[in-house]
């Protein structure tokens, strides 16, 4: 929750320059906690869910009945973006190549999105327009625009502090770091293939990156996977983003015997003390624990297979079987998206043994409430988004949103917020 990390950070700096300056007064730092915790309760937590075909990110209720609060429009200016796109021959057809094939037949207008500190902007990417984009939440109106290099821009991160968000250039093997409230870009780094996921570590000090090269042909077989590119974790520098390490998991899966497994890694959490990693890879119907320390993948888990779906994979979106991972607070659950089983579960964390398979309609994302108690992940295929007890594994509520809900991130806004858009 970058905001909460934000306004918990600047109090506690406050709290220091007031207990280091001795021309400071009883009054002064009276007035100065009174303005922090002002500041606190005129935000509300929220969580963006982003409605990536259609354009739009529904705001709701961070945790308990999960009500949808209000809407914005992400796209405000896709006349002048369209316009663009049309005068350049290049742009139109990278344009139709994201429609036709990673969209699945539909354009990618948000993918990602984050609030900044204040909650006054919350900040999205934009796939099928290149780019990232600040919006206004009190005018609905764009405060800054980021092309990223190349013709995709994908998922993204914010660093602990909530200043700065990384975002993936998907078509120029680029990740962008850019401060959230100016949109200026403070430097960038090389990947592997096709970067997706990223991750700050809680210290903000390094940025993992996880590329999953080419998953948008039809050469699925394991003996076809040297077509799928260069895939590849890059660990950088998040001061510096110079390349601090790779880590290739084509080794480590080898090296267990499952040569015919993909080494795409997709969605991915930490651990509460950053020592493990546990991610899904393309085609796969589980998941792996990858050990930091000792540089190995120490644990497989196996999920059931939807009889229904066919394990012909060249029919799995995007090469992905499985595609949203989160984690409890206390790193004792996991929350795993069966996204073409059509279900999720809660796994606990010692034994690996599932929870009851809650039935989804294409699961395409998997993040944490706001108290949480649960998983929330989005129903890409029924326009809705579910919350999970982490506790009991069982379904608490489902909420409708706009049309294939992908990403969905906490945030904040205005306590009094009811959405700029329809």
């Amino acid at each position: 929750m970058p905001a909460f990390r934000s306004r918990h950070l600047c109090s506690v700096a406050a709290a220091l320059v007031l207990t280091v300056a001795a021309p400071a007064t009883a009054a002064t730092a009276t007035a100065t906690a009174a303005s922090d915790a002002s500041t606190a309760a005129a935000l509300r937590e929220v969580l963006f869910v982003g409605n990536n075909w259609e354009g739009t990110a529904d705001v709701v209720k961070s945790s308990g009945d999960f009500a949808r609060i209000g809407r914005i429009n992400v796209i405000p200016d896709k006349d002048a973006r369209m316009a663009e796109i049309n005068a350049d021959p290049i742009k139109w057809i990278y344009f139709q190549a994201i429609r036709n094939g990673v969209g699945e037949g539909h354009d990618q207008f948000v993918d990602d999105m984050y609030t900044t500190p204040d909650g006054a902007s919350v900040v999205a990417s934009r796939p099928s327009f290149a780019d990232v984009v600040s919006i206004d939440l009190a005018t609905g109106k764009i405060n800054w625009r980021f092309p990223v290099s190349g013709y995709r821009s994908d998922h993204m991160a914010v660093s602990p502090d909530g200043k700065r968000v990384a975002v993936s250039a998907s078509i120029s093997n680029t990740v962008h770091v850019l401060d959230i409230v100016t949109g200026k870009q403070l430097g960038s780094f090389k990947t592997g293939d096709k970067p997706h996921e990223n991750i700050f570590t809680k210290d903000g000090k390094y940025i993992y990156n996880m590329s999953i090269g080419d998953v948008n042909t039809s050469l699925d077989a394991p003996w076809q996977d040297f077509t799928k590119g260069d895939r590849r974790i890059t660990v950088v520098d998040a001061t510096t983003y110079q390349q601090v390490k790779v880590i290739d998991m084509r080794q480590r899966l080898d090296a267990i015997g499952l040569k015919d497994y993909s080494d795409a890694v997709r969605p991915a959490v930490f651990s509460p003390d950053e020592s493990k990693l546990y991610f899904q890879v393309s085609y796969f119907n589980g998941f792996f624990e990858y050990d930091l320390a000792s540089d190995r993948i120490t644990r497989t888990k196996t999920l059931p297979k939807n009889p229904a779906t066919s394990d012909d994979r060249t029919t799995f979106v995007n090469d992905s079987r499985h595609h949203g991972l989160s984690m409890s607070p206390d790193g004792g659950k996991l929350c795993v998206a069966g996204t073409m089983d059509d279900y999720a579960t809660v796994v606990d964390r010692a034994t690996l043994q599932e929870g009851p398979l809650v039935s989804a309609s294409k699961p395409y994302w998997a993040t944490v409430s706001g108290d949480g108690k649960a998983c929330v992940i989005s129903e890409s295929g029924a326009d809705q988004i579910t919350a999970i007890d982490f506790a009991t594994g069982q379904k608490v509520v489902s909420v409708p949103v706009g049309d294939h809900p992908q990403r969905v991130r906490l945030g904040h806004v205005a306590a009094n917020w009811t959405g700029t858009g329809s």
